[in-house]
């Protein structure tokens, strides 16, 4: 019959070598960049359902974009931030918009 007890006391020893393999990833900013056609209120949409930001905080960075030129949509992981780069293109171009969205590493 096998032994019920638990052993919680294992120690496990992690080698340098296998310290030094992790690292973490590179980070990127977002940034969407103002134009003449795509409208406020299209920003402010992608704003909210690709990068999740509440209605205030949407609002004012589409003031920052138009104002400005450029705004500031979050830092993420290289292939996030590509992604959501990539979502917001996309949506602005079913839309009709010529909206850009660029990576700047952080």
């Amino acid at each position: 019959m096998e032994n019920s007890e638990t052993n919680t006391n294992h120690k496990t020893k992690v080698s340098d070598k296998a310290k030094a393999q992790i690292t973490t990833p590179s980070l990127f900013k977002v940034l969407m960049h103002n134009d003449d056609y795509t409208t406020m209120e299209f920003v402010v949409e992608v704003l909210q359902e690709i990068f999740r930001k509440p209605s205030a905080d949407a609002e004012r960075i589409m003031l920052t974009i138009h104002f400005q030129g450029v705004g500031y949509c979050g830092t993420f992981p290289h292939a996030i931030a590509e992604t959501k780069a990539s979502r917001a293109r996309l949506k602005a171009r079913k839309a009709g918009f010529p909206l850009r969205c660029t990576l700047e590493e952080a």
